[in-house]
């Protein structure tokens, strides 16, 4: 979340990387430039602080010159279940030590943009991901956590993680289902503590109090934090093994 969001990830990937023997990390960055879409900048800035793979959002496209980074990039997709004709791609791959990992983002209706079906969306990108790699890793970005439920259990056994991305609050659901993939209704957010998830806790109020207001900012001071999820996949078959959850509080 905003300029917060990408400190936090500068101090703490590395170290979690070490730590915990991470392979490979991909992150949500649909808010990582002043907490509205992405742009080319932070996108690099992203990679540069050790995350190898980033998706979107109903916010990727919240900064129009980003479409064209959008086209070329090789790392950074958008939700696959809009539009063909929307800029960029839903689904990707990116090689570690000699394996490839696949990721889809796809994009839940209730309560969010009007997008095609996630469902069949997710059937026709894990068609040719599954041709290239036993590894898939799913971004579900939505708001209702049935959807994202729904969405873990229709995947199970078919990819290796489902992570929810949207709400900004960390769950604590991280399992593994009976199929073998790892499941997750919210990561959570990387980025300010104070605030309404991640936003100026002064506009959000008026917001609700008034009906008016003027638009969000990213909470800039007060105590940061780090949220995420850590998911042991075996290469061969690509069923997980386990998932650990992150969330680390009161980074100054």
């Amino acid at each position: 979340m905003g300029a917060p969001g990408r400190e936090v990830l500068k101090r703490c990937v590395a170290l979690l990387r070490e730590q915990h023997k991470i392979h490979a990390c991909i992150a949500n960055g649909e808010n990582a430039a002043g907490g509205f879409g992405l742009t080319a900048q932070t996108a690099e800035e992203i990679f540069a602080s050790g995350i190898d793979f980033i998706t979107g959002g109903n916010h990727i496209f919240d900064k129009r010159d980003f479409s064209a980074y959008l086209e070329t990039s090789g790392r950074v997709i958008r939700p696959a279940n809009y539009p063909p004709s929307a800029p960029g791609r839903g689904a990707g791959t990116f090689s570690v030590d000699g394996t490839t990992i696949g990721v889809l983002n796809v994009m839940g209706r209730t309560f969010m943009p009007p997008v095609d079906d996630p469902f069949r969306s997710a059937d026709a990108c894990l068609v040719e991901l599954r041709a290239r790699t036993p590894i898939v890793v799913v971004d579900v970005h939505a708001e209702a956590t049935s959807e994202k439920v729904a969405l873990g259990r229709y995947l199970d056994g078919r990819v290796s993680c489902v992570f929810g991305t949207h709400t900004h609050v960390q769950t604590s659901d991280e399992q593994i289902l009976p199929g073998g993939t790892a499941y997750i209704s919210d990561l959570g957010m990387t980025g300010p503590t104070d605030g309404v998830i991640g936003m100026d806790a002064g506009a959000v109020l008026e917001r609700f109090l008034t009906g008016i207001s003027e638009r969000f900012s990213v909470q800039k001071t007060g105590p940061k934090q780090f949220c995420g999820a850590v998911v042991s996949i075996d290469p061969a078959t690509g069923r997980a093994h386990e998932i650990k959850r992150i969330f680390l509080k009161g980074i100054a």
